[in-house]
């Protein structure tokens, strides 16, 4: 079993800032690429940012310049600074992360349970 918890959701005024946690728990060999996504009222979840195990980024053009991924292995956590946020990233954000489960190269995707963001003044 494999465990992804996330944190740090809440409400903010537009132009401020929150950061996103996620730490991943369980029976695995090791995580390998981890992600944000997220989901709006309405609307198909949708990809933020992923990170892969050795710090190579992805992030979707809505969020450039004002989010950043980063991640501690030895945590096996993964983070989402975000700044100068917009209504518009108003979401449920998910984490996502792909697993190696046993050396013999059996691997699995989960999603943490999700956290709410709300920009809003």
């Amino acid at each position: 079993q494999v465990q992804l918890v996330e944190s740090g959701g809440g409400l903010v005024q537009p132009g401020g800032s929150l950061r996103l946690s996620c730490v991943a728990s369980g029976s695995f060999v090791s995580v390998n690429v981890m992600g944000w996504y997220r989901q709006a009222p309405g609307n198909q979840r949708e990809l933020v940012a992923t990170i892969s195990g050795g710090g190579s980024t992805n992030y979707a053009d809505s969020v450039k310049g004002r989010f950043t991924i980063s991640r501690d292995n030895a945590q096996n956590t993964v983070y989402l600074q975000m700044n100068s946020l917009k209504p518009e990233d108003t979401a449920v954000y998910y984490c996502n992360a792909g697993v190696l489960l046993s050396v013999w190269g059996r691997r699995g995707d989960y999603w943490g349970q999700g956290t709410q963001v709300t920009v809003s003044s």
